[in-house]
């Protein structure tokens, strides 16, 4: 990321199971923010189906054909799209973030965090690996949701040199304070921008409060949603980034020989 950076996130309420209808409201959304000179757009986890976990074998054989759309809306958009989608790999299921640049697919990352609360592990397999994905948009460090409550994830995506971190959620009620306290401390204490995309509106028993955000590398709130269904688009400095990190030189002040491997 040697210049500014336009990004944005699309915001909306996933219908279950419905790969047609949340393709559409991806599609429009992602229309409009690139029209306002987007470069960057983050869709919110599991965007294509929620977690239709009856189906969700099923629904993940759309995946490919999904992709196929993006990378062909990525290059006439001239967008760099991020997004969470159900992976079938043989009989294993994973949340899975993708990144599709200019009309490839440039890096994909599993989400390594399951929300245990919830079951999420009683129907998917987690990834092994962090992965940091350099795009037209910058070096962008991929997450997703319950992931956000681990920082050494965050602390080890800014050391392989991530400067922009894009966390697809559907984060739902009533950890809105969580949510918007955790998204900013991990912009802070790793001096980068985030860009944060949760879904909005009910799935079954749970109701999403949306409040997707776009924030500077100094934690400072630039966008915010309500929780109706919205696009958010801000503009990254590159400069104020890089001034940031010297005024606070947070990575020379480290002392990995005292933290160690943590247990």
């Amino acid at each position: 990321m040697k210049q500014d950076i336009t990004a944005a996130v699309v915001q909306f309420n996933i219908a279950l199971g419905d790969v047609e209808h949340n393709m559409a409201s991806a599609e429009a959304g992602l229309r409009r923010v690139a029209a306002q000179g987007a470069q960057l757009a983050v869709l919110p986890e599991m965007w294509s189906t929620g977690y239709d976990y009856r189906h969700l074998a099923q629904l993940a054989e759309q995946t490919p054909h999904i992709l196929i759309a993006l990378q062909a809306l990525s290059l006439e958009l001239k967008l760099v799209i991020v997004g969470s989608l159900p992976e079938k790999e043989g009989s294993s299921l994973y949340n899975t973030l993708y990144v599709v640049d200019q009309g490839k697919q440039v890096g994909q990352y599993r989400k390594l965090h399951l929300f245990s609360s919830m079951g999420e592990d009683r129907f998917l397999s987690s990834g092994h690996n962090s992965v940091v994905v350099p795009t037209s948009a910058g070096r962008l460090g991929l997450a997703i949701c319950y992931d956000l409550r681990f920082p050494e994830l965050f602390r080890k995506l800014a050391l392989e040199g991530a400067e922009i971190i894009c966390i697809p959620a559907e984060w739902p009620k009533p950890r809105q304070e969580h949510w918007r306290t955790l998204l900013r401390a991990r912009a802070i204490e790793n001096q980068l921008f985030v860009v944060a995309a949760n879904c909005c509106g009910t799935q079954g028993k749970l109701d999403f409060f949306g409040m997707s955000m776009l924030i500077s590398a100094r934690g400072e709130v630039l966008q915010e949603a309500g929780e109706q269904a919205t696009e958010l688009i801000a503009t990254f400095s590159h400069e104020e980034m890089v001034k940031y990190r010297s005024q606070i030189p947070c990575f020379k002040d480290r002392r990995p020989e005292i933290y160690g491997t943590l247990p």
